[in-house]
């Protein structure tokens, strides 16, 4: 495997995120009408699930034009992309892989991590380890008696927690400064009522490694590694630890695009790899399948979504003067389906879903100069295009 360094650079975009690309890279988009990048209702029987080896399938045999593929790719690259993957039904159709990177090349996923947290509580919830309406202070017993005793596990998932929020404390002094993460997320205040605002907020999320492993008994990393990499021969994935050794929930994983992809096939099949139920359907409905809350359309439970509503990017709630920002009306990606997901990380790391055509795609690389040429949308729409 290559693992592709991260630069001591990278902790610096970090802060600058808060303030310029937000933690997930997503922010609504202007409305538009859906186009030729909306799909035809397809048929499937369910996604092929790769093996160790995945082949590569023709793209026409997929339904797919080679010449936009290609044409895809030349835009793409000089956008930073380091690597392309693009299945249909599970099947491997295209990839491209640019600079010095190939199909074992593992790079940081950064948000893309919370998608991962979110499957592992799914996880531990069907498992009858935890309920998602519990409350987290069940598991945080620094947490009883205070004004976070009320705050549940779902709200943690649906970034409406309430705990405390400012780009200094959630960056420069949680994901970048604290030894022990977990520790100082923990402690941390408690800002608003549970359910009352919506924060893209890493330090509420990284209080899930102590729900995770107080209810499973291992570190969420080792959770992980049994029920999901394993299963699904995710062997170019790592998932990293704070110094004090706690699973880091909220931007911890480096990964190859292929595997990523593996997670996105995943889900186009509502959590079922071959003969396994990995994820039980009813948790990825949940997920994905609508909006968590009122104050936000899209977001899931650690995913984003496309549902119509109020809609905040991560920009837009973490950015200047946290929460002043107001929600836009639409979706998060004007012109693409309506049932299509993201797991969306900085520098836009992108693993986008989209059920109904039965594609998943996967982006990795550096950020471009210009933000806007890779929204969530804008990707999607331009993989969608390249249907023959």
């Amino acid at each position: 495997m290559v693992l592709r360094p991260v630069i001591a650079a990278t902790t610096a975009v970090l802060i600058l995120s808060a303030c310029s690309a937000g933690g997930g890279s997503a922010s609504p988009e202007p409305a538009r009408e859906a186009t030729s990048a909306t799909p035809r209702e397809t048929v499937s029987t369910g996604p092929t699930v790769p093996g160790e080896e995945w082949a590569l399938t023709p793209p026409s045999s997929a339904g797919f034009d080679d010449t936009a593929l290609r044409a895809l790719d030349r835009r793409l690259e000089p956008l930073g992309t380091s690597c392309l993957v693009v299945t249909r039904h599970g099947e491997l159709v295209h990839e491209a892989y640019f600079g010095d990177s190939d199909a074992t090349t593992m790079g940081p996923a950064f948000s893309v991590t919370k998608s991962v947290t979110s499957l592992v509580v799914g996880i531990a919830a069907d498992e009858g380890l935890l309920d998602l309406d519990d409350r987290a202070s069940d598991y945080i017993p620094q947490w009883k008696g205070t004004a976070a005793a009320r705050v549940t596990i779902r709200d943690l998932l649906a970034n409406v927690s309430g705990r405390h929020w400012d780009v200094q404390t959630d960056y420069q002094q949680m994901a970048i400064g604290a030894v022990d993460k977990t520790a100082f997320a923990v402690g941390l205040a408690q800002d608003a009522r549970p359910g009352t605002v919506w924060r893209y907020n890493n330090s509420a999320i990284q209080t899930l490694e102590a729900v995770v492993s107080r209810a499973t008994g291992m570190a969420p990393s080792e959770y992980a590694r049994r029920k999901l990499f394993a299963p699904m021969q995710m062997t170019e994935t790592f998932w990293g630890a704070d110094t004090a050794g706690n699973t880091t929930m909220f931007s911890g994983i480096n990964a190859s695009c292929r595997d990523l992809a593996r997670l996105g096939v995943l889900m186009l099949d509502r959590g079922r790899w071959g003969d396994r139920q990995l994820v039980s359907e009813e948790y990825v409905a949940e997920a994905v399948g609508r909006s968590s809350s009122r104050l936000n359309a899209a977001y899931g439970l650690l995913w984003w979504v496309n549902r119509k509503g109020p809609v905040l990017g991560a920009l837009a709630a973490t950015g200047g003067a946290q929460g002043t920002a107001p929600a836009a009306a639409g979706r998060l990606a004007p012109g693409v389906p309506a049932d299509a997901f993201w797991a969306l990380g900085l520098a836009k790391q992108i693993v986008a879903v989209v059920p109904s055509a039965g594609i998943v795609a996967v982006r990795m690389g550096a950020a471009p100069q210009d933000a806007e040429a890779l929204t969530p949308g804008a990707f999607t729409r331009d993989v969608l295009a390249t249907l023959g």
